[in-house]
């Protein structure tokens, strides 16, 4: 019976001395093996603690945010701190991340605005009174009567030209030398006062007072005499507008304005004509600016066949602009814009997410030029960029973006297996970070990862 004992009790004791051994020979070959001079850390250490809804607000220790009711949230040192932002495909599809190539090529420019149909201003002719006289007969009695050239339009009696023209008559018979000499300078005299040769040649049928003619076709628009009125010299009497051509203004955005050009050609087309295209060309760019619309007048001579378009008429102005140069092109839907800058978000090769400003130019059709940031064949978020630039904005990425540079943003490094941002130069007034210093992102804000929930219900 003792011996029984002694042997249970022996075979417990080998058993206790077998577990021991086994569980601290698993734990010496699990520790980690530190390589010589350096430290071995079995746990992070936290730089700074900070709120994500304010990362610029850094705190020394953990607790309760004082803007949101929220904890504050780590920011260790990462010596592996990729720019890139990782997106799982899970999440990606659930946040509806779409992207598109992109290209190289002419932006199309073509603006339509409305305008309206006004007089052309050079084509208008002032009629007023060259001496002082009476009206003895009116022949035009009415605003926007049409006139042909060289009709009759009134009949003015002028104590100065009746005299200048029984002079003329008086030496005009005469066939001397001295004679000649002076009816060409009583010739002068009379049309220093206003009369055409025609006039002239028409005193000699005789008669009371001088005919004035239309000197072009047109439309008279202002008549400001009456039959019987007396008029003084230099006053006017009647306005005649021509419709060969008629003036098209209409308002430009200011955005879009840079954009129009002295003889740029334009299509007009009215309700009052359907079907029919009324060509003209850009006459000048006014230099004025509307306060409150922020828009800018643009001047267009139109030609006016059969003179069917007339002053006050609504069409709707398409101009067309001569071939531009090309550049990289992106949907409106891919372009961050913000009160300072623009930005896109850039897909690297392996698939991380990177923003990168860009300087933009027009805007036609739903796509935008970029004038420096891109140089095309990149790939670009056009639906769900927002949620990666929020992403960015918390880990502070954005606070490195670089200036534009027409180069692409991103090298893919084939031995690391991760996106390398360019070599970017640091802010002004803040010295660059030391390579390889876990410490030297103190300033900086968290780069995080965006990576699918684990939890049921975790929002991405």
């Amino acid at each position: 019976m003792n011996s029984r004992i002694l042997l249970t009790i022996s075979m417990l004791v080998a058993l206790v001395v077998t577990a021991v051994s086994a569980y601290w020979l698993g734990g010496r070959a699990s520790a980690p093996v530190a390589s010589q001079g350096e430290p071995v850390h079995t746990e992070k250490t936290a730089l700074y603690w900070y709120d994500p809804m304010a990362p610029d607000q850094h705190f020394d220790k953990p607790g309760k945010s004082p803007f949101m009711d929220m904890q504050l949230v780590p920011k260790y040192a990462d010596a592996d701190d990729s720019s890139a932002i990782r997106v799982s495909p899970s999440t990606r599809q659930n946040l509806g991340v779409r992207t598109a190539m992109v290209e190289i090529g002419t932006l199309a420019s073509s603006l339509r605005v409305p305008g309206s149909i006004l007089w052309n201003q050079r084509d208008s002719h002032e009629i007023s009174a060259r001496v002082d006289g009476v009206v003895e007969k009116l022949y035009v009695r009415a605003t926007y009567e049409r006139v042909r050239k060289g009709q009759s339009l009134a009949e003015i009696i002028a104590p100065a030209w009746n005299a200048a023209a029984q002079e003329y008559l008086a030496i005009a018979a005469l066939q001397s030398t001295d004679a000649r000499a002076l009816r060409d300078a009583a010739r002068n005299r009379l049309r220093v006062l206003g009369m055409d040769d025609a006039q002239i040649a028409g005193l000699r049928r005789g008669g009371r007072g001088v005919v004035m003619h239309a000197p072009a076709d047109g439309v008279v628009t202002a008549l400001a005499i009456r039959e019987g009125q007396r008029v003084q010299i230099g006053m006017p009497l009647m306005t005649i507008n021509g419709l060969d051509t008629v003036w098209a203004e209409a308002a430009i955005p200011q955005a879009q304005s840079i954009g129009i050009r002295q003889e740029m050609t334009v299509d007009a087309r009215t309700s009052a004509f359907p079907g029919e295209v009324f060509a003209g060309k850009v006459e000048s760019l006014l230099a004025d600016v509307d306060s409150g619309t922020r828009t800018q007048r643009a001047r267009i001579v139109l030609d006016n066949p059969d003179h069917r378009l007339a002053p006050g008429m609504f069409v709707d102005l398409q101009f067309t602009a001569k071939t531009r140069a090309a550049h990289p092109l992106i949907p409106d839907s891919a372009l961050i814009a913000t009160g300072n800058d623009a930005r896109v978000i850039v897909e690297s090769p392996s698939g991380g997410f990177l923003p990168v400003r860009v300087v933009v130019g027009n805007s036609s059709a739903g796509q935008t030029e970029i004038l420096e940031g891109l140089k095309g064949d990149e790939r670009i978020v056009v639906s769900g960029q927002f949620l990666i630039d929020s992403e960015a904005s918390l880990s502070g990425m954005l606070d490195r973006l670089a200036e534009p540079q027409n180069v692409s943003p991103m090298q893919h490094d084939a031995h690391e297996g991760h996106e390398m941002p360019i070599d970017r130069e640091e802010p002004s007034g803040h010295p660059a970070p030391l390579k390889n210093d876990p410490h030297a992102d103190h300033d900086r804000h968290e780069d995080s990862a965006m990576s699918e929930p684990k939890a049921k219900d975790s929002q991405p």
